[in-house]
């Protein structure tokens, strides 16, 4: 298994910064590799909100779905992955870390399964790179002057 936990802390309320990373469709503009996201049905982002992606990995196309298990606003998103190849459980937390400041919180939990447990540590460096990578992404796109 592995598990990577990473933090930033981003001058944008708390809210802001919920209401960017809650909102899935925002990923592929800090997240490397993924290419598109789309809610599947309509209603308010909750508890069993889904979504389908489309990545790049390690030069391949990899569709899948993922579900929210938690959606805490202003606080915390949790989602699992329920399609597209291995288990991943995943989480953003937010806190205030000042005034106008947040302290951003990503946890990911991933198993690599068959040929590809061997490769694990491999895995698990570039998932650390890449989380550190997106988060500097995610940091200047929300403290652009418009937030936008």
């Amino acid at each position: 298994m592995i598990n990577v936990k990473q933090s930033i802390s981003i001058n944008r309320p708390p809210s802001a910064v919920f209401a960017f990373v809650g909102d899935q469709t925002n990923a592929p503009r800090w997240q490397r590799g993924l290419a598109t996201v789309r809610k599947i049905g309509d209603g308010p982002l909750a508890v069993g909100t889904r979504y389908e992606f489309v990545r790049m990995l390690m030069g391949r196309r990899m569709s899948g779905e993922n579900e929210y298990t938690q959606f805490d606003p202003d606080r915390c998103v949790a989602f699992n992955a329920t399609s597209g190849g291995w288990p991943l459980e995943a989480s953003y937390e937010v806190a205030p870390a000042g005034e106008d400041a947040t302290r951003l919180i990503s946890r990911i939990a991933l198993q690599p399964s068959g040929p590809f447990r061997v490769l694990q540590p491999l895995f698990a460096t570039a998932l650390r790179r890449d989380v550190r990578t997106n988060l500097g992404s995610l940091k200047a796109i929300l403290e652009a002057r418009d937030g936008r």
